[in-house]
């Protein structure tokens, strides 16, 4: 508890409600021990007992809030050495994310915009695929993008500002990004249909789960998730000759694109593939290149 409290001030409270969720699922394992009686041995067999049980990357969260937890402790005077320093975390192995093709997508958000004959199916429809196009064709988290206003869009500009609301973005950064066409298209129509105050959330509704799982089931697609339309975004970005860091800035990556090498690297492959092949070494120029003239003019 007092660590928990030490760190109430920094971060959001989902993060907050995560830390409390380790901490209760350790404490059965450590009940009745004093803090200065915790050996390597008590941990060891948490991670013998606990890791046949959870995904590698469940495990891999309870150890770091276990050893955090004693790190705390030792900052403290409590105890010289965190027992929990030699437990090392198992391998992740990161499943496959299923992303939507081009053609599954236009497929599914036609699927969610159908009515199935009760009457207010149709109105709430159109807010799922509402939803679902503005993840799509914006990159957003499903928080920025149920958090976004009116105010956050300058239709002369054609910018988008994403600021994540309260809550703020997953790196507190909010940040102005150009809007695709899709995108614009999108978000002139909702305006011209309802004419509403600036200070009203552009999407209506909070989650588009259950209308995606249903169009996924009835057309025999994988399971879409909302975050799956993020990567969505990024790779028809990327497919369409995007370079990585302004797609990562578009996405608020702060790391220059590294994680989207490490995500999407074989698609800035297939691109350089292509570019390779109209690069050319004779004479002249192909014809599609922009060229300087003597005065150094294009």
């Amino acid at each position: 508890e007092r660590w928990q409290a030490s760190l109430a001030h920094a971060g959001k409270e989902s993060t907050a409600k995560l830390r409390r969720h380790y901490a209760k699922a350790l404490s059965p394992f450590f009940a009745g021990c004093t803090l200065r009686n915790v050996t390597p041995a008590h941990c060891e067999a948490w991670a013998s007992k606990r890791g046949a049980k959870l995904a590698s990357q469940t495990f891999a969260h309870e150890l770091d809030a276990m050893k955090a937890i004693f790190n705390y402790a030792k900052a403290q005077g409590l105890i010289i050495r965190n027992p929990a320093e030699s437990i090392r975390r198992r391998r992740i192995v990161h499943a496959l994310v299923a992303i939507p093709t081009r053609e599954q997508f236009g497929k599914l958000v036609s699927a969610i915009r159908e009515s199935d004959g009760r009457p207010d199916s149709q109105a709430k429809a159109k807010d799922g695929a509402d939803l679902v196009e503005l993840l799509a064709y914006s990159g957003c988290r499903l928080d920025e993008a149920r958090n976004l206003r009116w105010q956050d869009v300058d239709f002369a500009r054609g910018t988008l500002t994403i600021t994540g609301g309260e809550q703020r973005t997953k790196n507190y950064e909010a940040r102005t990004v150009p809007m695709t066409q899709a995108l614009s298209g999108l978000l002139s129509r909702l305006h011209t249909e309802r004419h509403p105050p600036q200070t009203e959330c552009v999407v209506s509704i909070k989650s588009a789960k259950k209308c995606l799982d249903t169009a996924c089931r009835r057309l025999g697609f994988p399971h879409f998730t909302h975050h799956a339309l993020r990567h969505f975004f990024a790779t028809t970005a990327i497919e369409s000759g995007g370079d990585i860091s302004t797609v990562a800035k578009m996405l608020g990556h702060r790391d220059g694109g590294a994680l989207l090498m490490k995500t999407y690297g074989h698609l800035r492959q297939e691109h350089a593939f292509a570019v390779a092949k109209q690069i050319s070494f004779g004479t002249e120029a192909p014809a599609n290149v922009l060229t300087l003239n003597p005065a150094g003019v294009l």
